[in-house]
């Protein structure tokens, strides 16, 4: 078991997204996190989704997804030949005696404060899921209001690209 991320090149069109989430949720397996944007090119779509599960789960999951016709390419990305990120905003409680120390933190995390009110900092940061998890752990001891998450965004590292077959290829 474990987290495996999977990048998806799908047609850019109405219902892509649902079609594939259905497939998930109809096999009951679990997204623990869903990332969708279009690509270098416009009539192209990347998900990124990371399932928790064995390799059988995640050839199951490959192989389902491969029969749906939006679907263009898919690829697991391997943790090592990968860059991983994802955009974090923060609520957190602060107040005059509190703030100093909450932008210290903010500071050490490279981090930014989005926004300010008298009663509490909005922090965002991007970052691997273990820098992310450190500075909410680090803010906990002054009241999370409130978190929201991206999902992961992943990429190949260097060179590598995934290569979408041209028709005229074979």
């Amino acid at each position: 078991m474990g987290k495996h991320t999977l990048s998806v090149l799908v047609e850019n069109q109405a219902g892509v997204l649902s079609r594939i989430a259905g497939l998930f949720s109809r096999r009951g397996f679990n997204i623990d996190s869903l990332a969708v944007g279009v690509t270098e090119n416009p009539e192209i779509s990347r998900m990124t989704i990371v399932v928790d599960g064995d390799q059988y789960i995640v050839e199951q999951v490959t192989k389902q997804l491969n029969k749906l016709v939006d679907v263009i390419k898919i690829k697991e990305l391997d943790d090592s030949e990968s860059v991983r990120r994802e955009l974090v905003l923060i609520k957190v409680e602060a107040n005059a005696s509190t703030r100093s120390e909450i932008i210290q933190i903010v500071e050490i995390f490279r981090a930014n404060i989005i926004d300010v009110s008298k009663n509490t900092l909005t922090i965002e940061i991007s970052g691997d899921t273990e820098k992310i998890a450190a500075l909410e752990d680090m803010l906990k001891q002054f009241g999370i209001k409130e978190i929201v998450r991206t999902g992961t965004i992943a990429i190949e590292r260097g060179n590598k690209v995934i290569k979408i077959k041209n028709s005229d290829e074979e």
